[in-house]
């Protein structure tokens, strides 16, 4: 009896990971659609969000006005407080509020979907 109930947790177990990872991979779609969509607001090539690092550079490009700053989140500790700075920092180059920012920090595949297809336009870096 015991094997029976082995098999059918594993297979319990494959079925959660088997939805976790189409969610996963759900929310990737639609934060790179979002990001292609705010690449091309801020005129970027919007393929560059697939490049693992240069899409790093051109966010950091898009939100500092200097894209070599994305290479501070290879610094441990730093890279915590200087991710979610450039967050706050792409919301202000769209004109966004610093509760914008929150909502990029917290649910950021929504709110960059909301950057790249709403009516926000690129400002460049602000101060």
């Amino acid at each position: 009896m015991s094997a029976n109930y082995e098999a059918a947790y594993a297979a319990a177990g494959a079925g959660v990971m088997m939805v976790y990872f189409i969610f996963m991979m759900a929310i990737l779609v639609l934060t790179l659609v979002g990001q292609w969509k705010l690449f091309v607001k801020a005129d970027k090539p919007g393929w560059a969000c697939l490049i693992p690092f240069y899409n790093m550079y051109c966010l950091y490009d898009i939100a500092w006005g200097n894209g070599w700053l994305f290479l501070l989140t290879f610094v441990p500790c730093v890279n915590v407080v200087v991710s979610i700075m450039m967050l706050f920092k792409l919301a202000k180059a769209f004109g966004q509020s610093t509760a914008f920012g929150f909502g990029l920090l917290f649910l950021n595949a929504i709110f960059m979907l909301i950057l790249g297809f709403g009516s926000a336009e690129y400002e460049g870096p602000q101060d």
